[in-house]
């Protein structure tokens, strides 16, 4: 007796090719050059070492980094009001425009430690959020919110001390894209190390991991010193919130437009 039976498939459906973050990579390898050429690093020994150093350093800061108080005249201050003071004698330099400074400040970043902490983060929340939302999409409002959460904080330390620092680095954008996350993604695991349990790896959720984060930045606000350089906790808990407005505002979903993204968001 013959029977039918249906052919077996030649080829298997083909798997999905892995999503490549290249607007989240690139971000981070222009930093890390950024950084690795500059006389923060201590690797160009052009930038020599000692008082040398040091004066190059301040000088750079001045140059590509962002003091709040420019942005609200939109004009350099004076060399002793930006804290230059020996090291303005001669320093030439480019002109600065304000504006263009945030973006500059982005990819500047004041020490080893900065610096990986930031990357960290990126690399960890960006990649998804690129996926999300596309590349093109991701850089600008990656460029967005570090103008919002620099222009914020600027706003917020308008007349006190703090205004007149020299403010760096990518947090305010960073910022910005964990709260896209935490929007996007709320449910999604996230692995933590832990201090208090000897730095050992554990999943959380990413509403209680960045929940954490942005506790510890608005209870960090009313300690911190203006007149001493630190961190802008300010401008994180901004980038963060607008951040997480844009996302839920522009990218969130309805749940029952999508069955597949139901458990995310």
């Amino acid at each position: 007796m013959a029977t039918l039976a249906a052919p077996e498939p030649t080829t298997r459906a083909p798997r999905p090719v892995p999503y490549l973050p290249l607007v989240t990579y690139s971000l981070i390898a222009l930093c890390v050059v950024v950084f690795v050429i500059g006389p923060v690093s201590g690797l160009d020994p052009f930038y020599g070492g000692g008082a040398g150093r040091a004066c190059a350093q301040t000088l750079y800061y001045r140059q590509w980094g962002v003091i709040p108080a420019e942005l609200l005249t939109n004009a350099p201050l004076p060399a002793k009001l930006a804290h230059l003071h020996h090291c303005a004698v001669g320093a030439g330099g480019l002109p600065k425009i304000p504006a263009l400074s945030v973006l500059t400040a982005m990819f500047v970043h004041g020490g080893w430690l900065h610096l990986v902490g930031n990357m960290v983060f990126l690399f960890v929340f960006g990649a998804m959020v690129e996926q999300r939302i596309g590349p093109l999409a991701f850089l600008l409002f990656y460029v967005a919110l570090g103008y919002l959460a620099t222009y914020g904080y600027a706003l917020f330390e308008s007349g006190s001390p703090g205004a007149t620092q020299t403010l760096v680095g990518a947090s305010g954008a960073i910022a910005g894209v964990l709260g896209a996350y935490l929007c996007l993604y709320p449910r999604a695991r996230v692995t933590s190390l832990i201090p208090l349990l000897l730095f050992l790896p554990l999943r959380f959720p990413a509403w209680l991991v960045l929940g954490f984060w942005f506790a510890v930045q608005w209870l960090s606000v009313p300690a911190t010193d203006p007149t001493v350089p630190g961190v802008a906790y300010a401008a994180h808990l901004i980038g963060f919130t607008g951040g997480f407005l844009f996302a839920c505002l522009l990218w969130r979903r309805p749940r029952a437009a999508s069955k597949r993204n139901a458990g995310h968001c």
